[in-house]
C-alpha cells in the first residue's frame, strides 16, 4: 500500500432503519487499513454526495435493506457526476435480488455484494481498483 490510506465513504441512503451490516463492513474495512467514515441512518443521495465530495473519498459504499435500490444507488451515480466527482468508486450491497444487480452496474454502481459475501471479497474488489483511484 502507498502512504496515503484509501478513503470510504459507508452510506445509508433512503429510509431504511437497518444499519447492522453497514456497520459491520465500515468496522471490517477499517480493520483492513482503511479509513472509512460512515453516514448514519436515513442520508439523502445528495447528503451522501456532499459528504463523499467535502472528506475528498476514493469509494462510497451503499447498503440498502429496503427495496428502493434500484432508485437510490444510481441517483447517487449521478449525482457524483453532476458534481465532477465521477471518479469516486460506487458500490452497493444489501438485499438485493440478483435480476437487478446488472441495471445497478449498467448505471454506474461497478460491485455489488449480496448477504454473506466475506469481506475479503470486498477487500478484493477495493485493491482491484487501487490504481484507478491513484493510491
Amino acid at each position: 500500500m502507498s502512504d496515503k490510506k484509501i478513503r470510504i465513504l459507508i452510506g445509508k441512503p433512503g429510509l431504511d432503519g437497518h444499519d447492522r451490516g453497514a456497520k459491520y463492513i465500515a468496522r471490517a474495512l477499517k480493520d483492513a487499513g482503511y479509513e472509512v467514515i460512515y453516514t448514519g441512518l436515513r442520508q439523502t443521495p445528495q447528503s451522501i454526495v456532499n459528504t463523499a465530495i467535502q472528506e475528498d473519498v476514493d469509494f462510497v459504499g451503499l447498503s440498502l435493506l429496503s427495496g428502493a435500490h434500484n432508485s437510490l444507488f444510481p441517483k447517487i451515480v449521478e449525482l457524483l457526476k453532476e458534481n465532477d466527482a465521477e471518479d469516486i468508486i460506487v458500490f452497493g450491497g444489501g438485499v438485493i435480488p440478483e435480476d437487478d444487480i446488472p441495471n445497478l452496474k449498467k448505471q454506474g454502481v461497478e460491485e455489488i455484494f449480496t448477504p454473506g459475501t466475506p469481506i475479503k471479497d470486498v477487500v478484493d474488489f477495493i485493491e482491484s481498483k487501487r490504481e484507478k483511484v491513484g493510491k
